[in-house]
């Protein structure tokens, strides 16, 4: 992942996270991150540099509309990463917690283990 932008990285973690979506459905999504407008002209270079890297597959619903899937490549390098470190700022007693990085938002999830 680290030939990739923070923007890409993104836009592979929300792509990976549909089905075959739209670039309009990926700049609406973005938006929402981003609470920010992304224009055409930072939203779709970034989606063929992607296709370039073999990390998403582009193909044709119209003659207007693409859609994108992300390629198993892709997969593989949009899965969160775990850390190696317990969190211990939000879990209740002794339970070790996992923290997962998606989108750059960090995502404690409470797993006793027993």
């Amino acid at each position: 992942m680290y030939d990739l932008t923070g923007f890409q990285r993104d836009l592979l973690y929300i792509a990976a996270d549909k089905d075959e979506p739209n670039g309009l459905e990926l700049k609406d999504e973005l938006e929402g991150y981003y609470e920010t407008e992304i224009h055409h002209g930072r939203l779709y270079p970034n989606l063929d540099t992607l296709v370039e890297k073999g990390l998403i597959e582009k193909g044709e619903l119209d003659k207007r509309t693409n859609y994108y899937q992300v390629t198993q490549r892709g997969q593989r390098r949009s899965r969160p990463v775990v850390s190696g470190k317990t969190n211990t700022s939000h879990r209740r007693s002794d339970s070790p917690c996992v923290v997962f990085r998606l989108c750059g938002r960090a995502l404690s999830v409470a797993t006793p283990w027993e």
